[in-house]
């Protein structure tokens, strides 16, 4: 055990090795500065780090100065002698040495200072070593870092770029994110161009900065030489990396582009479904070349850019389809009505092809009247379009035969439930009387009407309702009561659709009063206010559509001898039939048409007498005086049959056929109109 321990213990003589050998293996050179003598000794290996050899040194600081330059010299000497002031054992610093070739060398000391006992500094002992491949390394590390970061910042603005386009609904919308702050600035580039491929041509849809526009470029042919044109060609990205190439692959372009100081671009096929839809072009100013990263990202970027354009694409499309179906359903004119101010609007749903059944209609009904109607058919698709369309027909249908308001829209209802659907709707019809300004309101399941006063002020009129259209129908209930307001001159009736009203999270009540107050607030004439209320729907940009109509009745014109009598003749009593033709005649000549007073009776004697003969019950007779620009009197009898009155040949006894002819023939004008189940038989005069 002894001699194997002493063996253990057995070391070379040359243990330990003195510490230049060891320096020299890590390419290191020691040196001992006696700042006393103002000596400067160094070993060999540090001579090789300054590229000195060993004649050519003479031991004194002042001669380094052969290979450090004089501002490395001064910055090394400062930090010594900081180091000094300090009172710091050591220091350490990089600087740059010329070898003798010239070139440039970094090298790295380290040195120790030694003082004596007043603390006064006495020696500088250290090592010197080149540090050219260090310094190297850790410049490519840090490019290779910086590349990096900017490889992640870049993906990261794809990443936000893309979800931003997840919400864009337009090409205007795609763009406009593209150019915000937050977009493609980012990535560098100085300005941006986009164009679309129409019909075998690029429509430029957004270019770069004001004065940026190349004049000829706004359409052009794709097998022009283009930079846009070349890559929806050949489907291959296009990376210009210097004006040198630029101007040499696009000469026509080029020109046009100098004042913008371009250095590179690229340019990149917008490519959905194996199709280009497009081009876009960044430009940079301040860049040249792109790094495989940098090209791999644009390529996505591109990629993410095509998708949300063909998607804006087909909802703009789908959105222009649903619009027209929708305007093809809804009236394509709207008739003037003597009296009454008109206006009407309709606001599409903000969701492509989600459209609504919305509607408005406006009825010109006999003597004076006419028939507002507002609706509004469950579900927003092309169905709900569809029978809409339907039912609009057919209570214009109802309301135009002469049936009662409360008529119509039971009709309407049963109508409804027996079409092959699923759908209901709410509507309120309102025939309105200008001459009186009595307006009769029916209400299936809609919202109320409001009332705009001539002095500004606004309200919601309450009035009774039934079940919306269809339900009523399936469940039985179609009585309809009918709400009776006034007009009068100067004010204005509004009816809408709850699109206009209705938010999603807020109160039905709270969304009238808020209507109220605008209106009240807003101008006097009706397609102001339409404007100003279809524009505030707009600015919501909700998810319903919406429909309005406004009726505004005017002041009469001046007043004039006449107005309106009525007379009900029973058969079988003569005593009204008596008291009818004294009321003729009586307002005939109060009215100043005495020229014409026997041709008036005459024919409205005929006219009840064939209502009373044919028909076999009673006879309603209405004596109107119609202001104008000519004054005319008008008689209606009307009764109880659908049956139309026609031409006979006169009997042999010479009496019997002759009625029409002679109303033909002693009238101005003559027609007959469906009122309800009946029908009225009406005649005007001219008179002065």
């Amino acid at each position: 055990m002894a001699d194997r321990g002493a063996s253990a213990l057995s070391l070379p003589e040359d243990w330990p090795a003195h510490p230049d050998p060891i320096l020299a293996l890590n390419r290191m050179g020691s040196f001992d500065w006696d700042l006393d003598a103002g000596l400067f000794h160094m070993d060999a290996q540090a001579l090789e780090v300054f590229d000195l050899l060993p004649g050519e040194w003479d031991g004194r600081p002042e001669s380094l100065a052969l290979r450090v330059p004089p501002p490395e010299a001064a910055r090394l000497d400062a930090v010594i002698a900081q180091a000094i002031k300090d009172g710091s054992e050591n220091y350490g610093a990089y600087f740059r040495i010329r070898c003798r070739d010239g070139t440039p060398r970094w090298t790295h000391t380290q040195g120790y200072i030694r003082r004596g006992e007043s603390g006064r500094p006495r020696r500088v002992v250290g090592i010197v070593r080149d540090a050219t491949q260090e310094l190297a390394d850790s410049a490519a590390r840090s490019l290779r870092a910086a590349q990096d970061e900017a490889f992640r910042q870049q993906t990261n603005i794809v990443q936000v770029i893309s979800a931003a386009l997840a919400h864009a609904r337009s090409v205007r919308d795609v763009i406009d994110v593209l150019k915000d702050t937050h977009g493609i600035r980012h990535l560098g580039a100085a300005s941006l161009v986009m164009g679309l491929v129409e019909a075998g041509r690029i429509r430029l849809v957004a270019e770069g900065p004001a004065g940026s526009f190349v004049p000829g470029t706004r359409v052009t042919r794709i097998d022009e030489p283009y930079p846009m044109s070349e890559v929806v060609r050949t489907l291959v990205p296009r990376f210009i990396e210097s004006p040198e190439e630029f101007s040499r692959g696009y000469p026509i372009l080029w020109p046009h582009l100098t004042d913008l100081h371009i250095t590179s671009a690229a340019y990149l096929p917008l490519i959905a479904q194996a199709r280009p839809i497009g081009a876009m072009g960044l430009l940079y100013s301040d860049r040249r070349g792109f790094s495989t990263e940098e090209r791999a990202v644009l390529v996505a970027l591109g990629s993410s850019i095509a998708q949300s354009l063909q998607r804006a694409m087909l909802y703009e499309q789908e959105k222009d389809v649903a619009q027209g179906l929708q305007q093809a359903m809804l009236p394509r004119t709207i008739p003037s009505v003597r009296g009454a101010d008109i206006a009407v609007r309709y606001r599409s749903a903000a969701l492509g092809r989600d459209i609504g059944g919305d509607w408005y209609d406006l009825i010109p009904l006999p003597g004076g009247r006419v028939g507002a109607v507002i609706g509004d058919v469950q579900g927003h698709d092309t169905h709900a379009a569809a029978v809409m369309g339907q039912l609009r027909i057919v209570l214009r249908a109802y309301a135009a035969e002469g049936h009662t308001p409360a008529t119509v829209m039971a009709r309407a209802s049963v109508f409804l439930h027996e079409l092959d659907t699923d759908r209901f709707a709410t509507c309120l019809y309102a025939e309105a009387d200008l001459s009186t300004g009595v307006v009769q309101v029916v209400r299936a399941g809609h919202i109320d009407p409001m009332i705009r006063y001539a002095n500004g002020t606004c309200r919601r009129i309450p009035v009774e309702g039934g079940l919306p259209l269809g339900l009523s129908a399936e469940f039985g209930g179609l009585e309809y009561p009918v709400s009776t307001i006034e007009l009068d001159p100067g004010n204005t009736l509004l009816l809408c659709t709850d699109g206009l009203v209705e938010q999603p999270g807020a109160d039905l009540d709270d969304g009238l009063r808020g209507l109220a107050a605008l209106i009240a607030d807003g101008p006097d004439d009706v397609r102001a206010i339409a404007d100003r209320l279809i524009q505030m729907a707009e600015d919501r940009a909700g998810d319903d559509d919406v429909a309005l109509l406004l009726l505004r009745r005017r002041a009469p014109e001046a007043p004039r001898a006449g107005g309106r009598l009525q007379q009900h003749v029973a058969p079988g009593d003569p005593e009204a039939l008596i008291h009818a033709r004294h009321m003729i005649r009586a307002a005939v000549r109060a009215w100043g048409a005495r020229d014409r007073a026997d041709e008036i009776e005459l024919v409205a004697d005929e006219l009840i007498t064939n209502a009373l003969m044919h028909t076999e019950g009673s006879a309603i007779v209405t004596l109107r005086a119609l202001a104008g620009s000519e004054r005319r009197l008008r008689i209606e009898v009307e009764d109880s049959s659908s049956a139309l009155p026609r031409r006979r040949e006169a009997g042999e006894d010479g009496v019997s056929g002759r009625g029409l002819l002679l109303v033909d023939q002693l009238t101005d004008v003559w027609g007959v109109e469906a009122r309800g189940g009946g029908k009225a038989v009406w005649c005007e005069f001219r008179v002065q």
